[in-house]
């Protein structure tokens, strides 16, 4: 990949994300670089998304509702909460040895792999039965 120049918009985004720790979405992002720069464009925003994404300076989660940005490096899993729609980081380590057993039985060159967890956070597991009782 071609190595891009840093750009100021760029790391208004770079600062927005690793300011973050709950998995933002791109609008999130948009709305705090705003704040701080009220000339930047949802497009440029969502661009430099991508652009860091891809160049591993952010991580990118990809869930049902909307893609989220993590300041996460390191591979882990993730927990979707399917009522509300936060994006929590999973307790557990991170398996490479799936991605060697997958490669060894297809013949796919495996980078990485992505898990994410659905079902209900605390909060919304405590709101729903309370709606029940």
């Amino acid at each position: 990949m071609k190595k891009q120049r840093n750009s100021k918009q760029r790391q208004l985004v770079l600062d927005a994300v690793l300011d973050r720790c709950d998995h933002p979405t791109a609008d999130q992002i948009y709305l705090d670089v705003r704040a701080k720069d009220d000339k930047i464009s949802r497009g440029t925003v969502y661009r430099n998304l991508g652009i860091l994404s891809e160049n591993d300076q952010i991580g990118h989660v990809k869930v049902s509702a909307a893609d989220r940005y993590d300041s996460r490096l390191d591979r882990h899993y993730h927990l979707l909460c399917t009522a509300c729609g936060r994006v929590f980081d999973a307790p557990m380590s991170y398996h490479p040895e799936y991605d060697e057993r997958v490669s060894s039985e297809t013949g796919f060159q495996i980078k990485r792999h992505r898990t994410v967890f659905e079902g209900l956070c605390p909060e919304c597991f405590e709101k729903e039965q309370n709606l029940q009782k």
